[in-house]
Parts: C-alpha cells; structure tokens; sequence
C-alpha cells in the first residue's frame, strides 16, 4: 500500500521548538505527529463510543421507564470498589 502525505502544519515558531524539545532520540517531528494523531483518532473513537452508549442507555431508560438515582448509582459504585478494594491483594 502506498503512503499518504498530510497538508503542511503551520505553527507557532514555539510551538515547533516545543515540538523539536519533546523528541526522543531518534525520532523526527513526522513520527512525533504521526504517532500523535494515531493517539488523537483513538481517543476520539473511544468518545464516540461512549456518547452514543449514553445515548442509548437513555433510550432504554426512555423506552423501558426504568431510572436509577444518583444516590443509587453511587451506592453501587461504592460497594463495588469496597469489594474490589477487600479483595486485592
């Protein structure tokens, strides 16, 4: 598969020199900005994910009319993580 070249990226001159400050050895500013938006695109798929979870969630919720208080969802949670807690080592 071929490659595929993104447009220039104008930045600040401080910006690049941030950039430049921020490499390990051996790498160049493009696999900076590549592995960057790698990371950008995942993160932001993960977002996707879960806003449209939420959404239908209270579809559901809608559909089914079964809500849940905060103080339970709370209480819950609490209790989840005291057991988790109790059984770490």
């Amino acid at each position: 598969m071929k490659s595929a070249t993104l447009p220039a990226l104008r930045v600040s001159p401080d910006l690049r020199l941030a950039a430049e400050k921020a490499l390990r050895p051996n790498e160049t500013i493009s696999k900076l900005m590549e592995a960057s938006l790698e990371r950008f695109i995942a993160h932001r798929n993960s977002e996707d994910e879960f806003i449209a979870r939420g959404l239908r969630s209270a579809q559901e919720s809608r559909q089914n009319q079964v809500y849940f208080s905060a103080d339970e969802v709370l209480e819950k949670l609490k209790a989840k993580l005291a057991k988790a807690k109790s059984s770490a080592p």
